[in-house]
């Protein structure tokens, strides 16, 4: 017994406080393979076919992701904001150019963090893994109620969707919120949908109380309950 007291116990070593790993910290600053990049509406972050070596981190402002057929169609796939990520495939070993583009909606604040310094952070730091698969099963989840929604709900639906999304309305316990200037040509696009028809879906959506127009557009957590209706 008394050998045993001799013995050096063994401490695990304890975390310096000065190298503790924040998410947030490092998707808001730049740094090693990290750079800042401001975009205005309608500026291309980046295009379909452009190469695929950078994941994107939005820190402010609104991103429409589409892509293009071989006919010139174009299609919305997916409305982001602030807080989320875009270019995300590049990961994937087999992804080496964009396979649709991501435009600024409105003015935007994107975080550009090379591929290789993506990869190794997602490897050695939980916390940003952690986040990272967060926003991927989220934005999956998008993707699917997207599919549903351009296949089976009406051009009055799809906009009302919309404009929530745009608006983030529901997330973080807001009620109503502002969204910075959008076009009705950029909602139909969005929508699938004409300028008139959307024209025509804004002002009843406003005589209804579910949006107004204050030095922006607000949205209205009332505006739900057109998605909602059967």
């Amino acid at each position: 017994m008394d050998l045993l007291r001799r013995l050096p116990t063994r401490r695990r070593p304890a975390r310096n406080k000065a190298n503790f790993f924040d998410p947030k910290v490092f998707l808001a600053n730049v740094g090693a393979g990290r750079t800042v990049r401001q975009y205005r509406p309608k500026r291309a972050i980046f295009s379909q076919g452009d190469r695929a070596d950078a994941v994107f981190y939005i820190q402010e402002g609104k991103v429409r992701l589409s892509v293009i057929s071989k006919q010139g169609k174009e299609a919305t796939i997916a409305l982001l904001g602030t807080g989320d990520f875009v270019g995300e495939g590049c990961i994937a070993s087999d992804q080496t150019l964009r396979l649709a583009t991501a435009t600024a909606i409105t003015e935007c604040s994107v975080l550009r963090i090379e591929k290789s310094r993506m990869v190794h952070t997602l490897h050695d730091e939980s916390g940003l893994s952690d986040m990272f698969v967060a926003f991927m099963v989220e934005r999956h989840s998008r993707t699917e109620a997207d599919l549903v929604d351009q296949l089976f709900n009406s051009s009055e639906k799809r906009l009302a969707r919309a404009l929530l999304l745009l608006s983030r309305v529901g997330k973080e316990a807001k009620n109503e919120t502002v969204i910075p200037r959008v076009s009705q040509e950029t909602l139909a696009e969005m929508v699938g949908t004409t300028r008139s028809r959307v024209n025509f879906f804004m002002n009843k959506f406003r005589k209804l109380g579910f949006i107004d127009y204050d030095g922006g557009l607000e949205v209205n957590s009332s505006l739900l309950s057109v998605v909602l209706h059967e």
